[in-house]
């Protein structure tokens, strides 16, 4: 089983600064622009899936149409994770609404323990539940339209990884 992880597009929450979670902006121009170059870059790399699977989340589902994929199933456990309180905050505000439970990288500052939120075990354990069912499917090659803490905690689930070495 092969599977190709695809985020989507920026969309105006992106834009903008804002943790969106389950909320459901739509893409911007640049995040279409970035579906049409994700969708030919596909192409050029001669990924041919048998299944495609998306996130029932509108900006994954609109990366994936944009990218030329029309024909997908919407799968739920696909979602992003659910950012709980902090969804709507700004990035920004991460290290002062959440500090000390956060872990910063060169890039990204995630926050681990919020009210309503989904910690990382949980959905790293979510991500394993993923991988099982799509090991019990029988499509071969998959691609998935998902999200950022989403893919990561997947590549972690197929390989076998702890969360932490994920981020």
């Amino acid at each position: 089983m092969k599977i190709y992880v695809a985020r989507h597009g920026q969309n105006e929450d992106n834009a903008a600064g804002i943790l969106n979670g389950h909320r459901d902006k739509r893409l911007t121009p640049l995040g279409r622009q970035q579906a049409i170059v994700l969708g030919h870059t596909i192409k050029e790399l001669g990924i041919f899936p048998d299944k495609v699977e998306v996130s029932p989340l509108g900006r994954a589902i609109e990366t994936a149409i944009i990218a030329g994929f029309t024909r997908h199933f919407v799968e739920p456990g696909l979602i992003e994770r659910d950012f709980g309180s902090m969804t709507g905050k700004l990035i920004s505000e991460i290290k002062t609404l959440c500090a000390p439970d956060i872990i910063e990288t060169e890039l990204i500052t995630y926050f681990l323990n919020v009210p309503g939120a989904e910690t990382f075990p949980v959905l790293l354990e979510r991500a394993k539940r993923e991988i099982q069912r799509m090991k019990d499917d029988p499509y071969g090659t998959r691609l998935l339209f998902t999200h950022g803490d989403f893919g990561k905690m997947l590549y972690c689930a197929y390989y076998d990884l702890d969360w932490m070495s994920c981020l």
